[in-house]
């Protein structure tokens, strides 16, 4: 490790914090239904949708109605979705000729961008047209970020409101969303990427001449656009297989630093916007000290795992630290930061081979998954994820004080509790439950790329990025078969939506109560005590699901590594 290192992680740090503030009240405003910079633009536009869709912007939902117009809305993204990838032989802009995707690969792909997972069990630029990487591919990308951020502001709402019946209007927080937040950024950002050398075109593979006299195709297509939500949308499906690390999606330091950056801007604005929403902004940054304090000790175990290298590695002599699988142009500590940033925050774009990484350099990007996907998360995911564990917090504070707990003036009560444990509980049902499955299944078993532990950390990995909606890979896994497409596909439907509807019962339930005003019992929920036993609740409850299966992979992996045995 370097001052140089630690100097890179501070910057970016410091770039996040100086976004939080500015964007979250751009968004306060945004879903408030107040004038922002682009109101007299977009306007016009906002109104003609709602025209064209029957929609009464002043109407507001039920949570019920609110959370099945969501689902029917995503029923009718996987059949367009699906279609569009099994007719794409028939369709335009197929420069390079792509056959029709295979039913189980659809289905599985499908499923993986309706609910912001983006696991690709294919290759991009081999797979997918134009056509599917644009209208199907990107499509989703904006509209499942989307649809997590308008959940994420109804449960703000819920906390917000007081002897409400309603919690907002899903098609409204979802245009609003996507016009004047997501398109305007990703705009920006994408035309930045071009600038950078990341191509957007929709001409044909180029033919180039090596220096051999050898003939290559090189793809390219339309990168930047798809890259752009990819990151600010916590996506993370790479138009090419090797992701950002290949030079077409991520060429430079500076894209590097600044695609980190992008992927936790909106997840760590919304923590502000939860602070204004609720009247009080020590309440939402509270939330985020949290999640840093998790985020920086994750980044320094990674960091330093991946320094330190091997002691294989030490008796060659190769000093320097663990490079396989990683690019050189961005080093040790930027591939390490970018696995920490991918799989905290819900996204799973990753600049390097997790599969290559150390023991524990590859567990700390699996404990990230496992916690719930809740240390800045997914856009709107983090946040809902986040405050379902303060919702059990505060319960375990009640109990250690002996009175109703309360936060942020609305009382906790056994409604609550029952769908915050069903949140919690169907990830470890999925990720387990698929992982003990695979493991004794002979032919999943066998699409391991590495014996011991290691394949064992590789069938783990695989689960738990599809059940926490991340999509990143340990990429030694051969998982294009049916098996892993079905139950892959499940995992991350019940990892999506057996989340989303408790955290909507919640947001209704609360929305509906009276606000309770703050007297001497009321636990602080601004200061350090509450941030300590914030972390320590998410720390027990992931430690005490998922260490035992963490012991059988990486911990064991890493024992057998001091005795320089590898996998």
């Amino acid at each position: 490790m370097t001052l140089i290192g630690w100097l890179q992680i501070a910057v970016f740090c410091a770039l996040v914090l100086a976004l939080t503030r500015p964007l979250g009240g751009y968004m306060t405003r945004v879903f408030n239904g107040e004038r922002t910079v682009l109101f007299p633009l977009l306007r016009p536009l906002e109104s003609a949708l709602y025209r064209l869709g029957g929609i009464d912007e002043k109407r507001e939902q039920h949570w019920l109605t609110y959370t099945v117009a969501m689902l029917l809305f995503h029923v009718g993204g996987f059949v367009i979705l699906y279609a569009l990838m099994r007719l794409q032989a028939f369709l335009p802009f197929n420069p390079a000729g792509q056959t029709a995707v295979a039913p189980d690969l659809s289905f599985n792909t499908a499923v993986s961008f309706l609910t912001n997972t983006n696991w690709q069990n294919y290759g991009g630029e081999s797979t997918m047209s134009y056509l599917v990487q644009m209208l199907g591919l990107t499509h989703q990308n904006f509209l499942s970020a989307a649809t997590g951020i308008a959940l994420s502001i109804a449960l703000v709402r819920g906390f917000a409101r007081a002897s409400f019946k309603t919690i907002g209007n899903f098609w409204v927080d979802l245009t609003r969303c996507t016009l004047y937040v997501l398109l305007p950024i990703c705009i920006v950002f994408a035309l930045f990427l071009v600038w950078q050398g990341i191509p957007q075109t929709l001409g044909p593979s180029v033919e180039a001449t090596t220096l051999e006299g050898a003939k290559q195709t090189i793809a390219v297509g339309p990168v930047a656009s798809q890259v752009a939500i990819k990151m600010f949308g916590t996506n993370g499906g790479g138009f090419f297989n090797a992701n950002a690390a290949h030079p077409f999606e991520n060429p430079t330091a500076l894209s590097n630093l600044l695609q980190m950056v992008a992927i936790f801007a909106i997840g760590a604005a919304l923590t502000n916007v939860f602070g204004r929403m609720v009247g009080n902004e020590r309440q939402g940054f509270a939330i985020l000290a949290a999640m840093a304090v998790l985020f920086v000790a994750g980044g320094a175990v990674t960091y330093w795992a991946e320094a330190s290298g091997t002691p294989v590695l030490h008796s060659l002599g190769l000093a320097g630290g663990n490079m396989e699988g990683k690019e050189v142009r961005f080093g040790i500590v930027a591939s390490a930061l970018f696995a920490v940033v991918t799989t905290a925050a819900s996204c799973g774009a990753v600049n390097a081979m997790h599969d290559a990484f150390t023991a524990l350099g590859g567990m700390i990007p699996l404990i990230n998954m496992q916690l719930g996907e809740i240390i800045v998360g997914g856009v709107g995911a983090g946040l809902y994820g986040m405050l379902i564990f303060v919702v059990i917090t505060m319960f375990v504070a009640g109990l250690m004080v002996g009175r109703t707990p309360e936060y942020a003036g609305k009382k906790i009560e056994a409604k609550e509790m029952k769908m915050a444990m069903l949140a919690i509980l169907c990830l470890p049902l999925m990720i387990l439950g698929w992982t003990a499955i695979a493991v004794v299944f002979p032919p999943a078993a066998a699409a391991t790329g590495n014996a011991g532990p290691h394949g064992f950390s590789e069938i783990l990995y695989a689960y738990t990025s599809q059940t926490a909606n991340n999509g990143s890979a340990f990429a030694g896994l051969s998982a294009n078969t049916p098996f892993y497409n079905l139950s892959g596909g499940i995992a991350m439907l019940v990892g999506r939506f057996f989340v989303i509807i408790p955290a909507m019962a919640i947001a209704g339930s609360l929305a509906a109560k009276k606000a309770v005003p703050a007297s001497a019992g009321t636990f602080p929920t601004t200061g350090g005590l509450f941030i300590g036993l914030l972390i320590g609740v998410i720390l027990i409850v992931g430690g005490l699901t998922f260490f035992p299966a963490l012991a059988l992979g990486p911990v064991v992996e890493h024992l057998a590594m001091q005795a320089n045995t590898l996998f």
